[in-house]
């Protein structure tokens, strides 16, 4: 079982930057592959960004080059610097855990976190 909790979210200006970081328990965090999601009001819950145990990574077209994903195994933590925030940014973030890769990507994780509210204004 992996138990993951997010924080790190804000209100913050357009242009600006925040990190999010998902702290998660257990002693095999290393072994699995992480991601970010998020979900704005009235939309579908999308994918961010992911890393795999290996620490490779993807994006989704709308953050490249403005997020990066990151993990601290040591510290049981993924994190999400995010910089050049837009508003259409405006949502709420959730991580997300497997060992599998590709789950991760489909949004298909076996495990969530309870989210993290992030608001870029105008």
């Amino acid at each position: 079982q992996v138990r993951l909790v997010e924080s790190g979210g804000g209100l913050v200006q357009a242009g600006g930057s925040l990190r999010l970081s998902c702290a998660a328990s257990g002693r095999t965090f290393s072994s699995y592959a992480m991601g970010w999601f998020r979900q704005a009001p009235g939309k579908e819950r999308e994918f961010v960004a992911a890393i795999s145990w290996s620490y490779s990574t993807s994006y989704a077209d709308s953050v490249k080059g403005r997020f990066t994903i990151s993990r601290d195994n040591a510290k049981n933590t993924v994190y999400l610097q995010m910089n050049s925030l837009k508003p259409e940014d405006t949502a709420v973030y959730y991580c997300a855990a497997d060992r599998d890769s590709s789950r991760v990507r489909a949004g298909r994780g076996d495990y969530w976190g309870q989210g993290t509210q992030v608001t870029v204004s105008s």
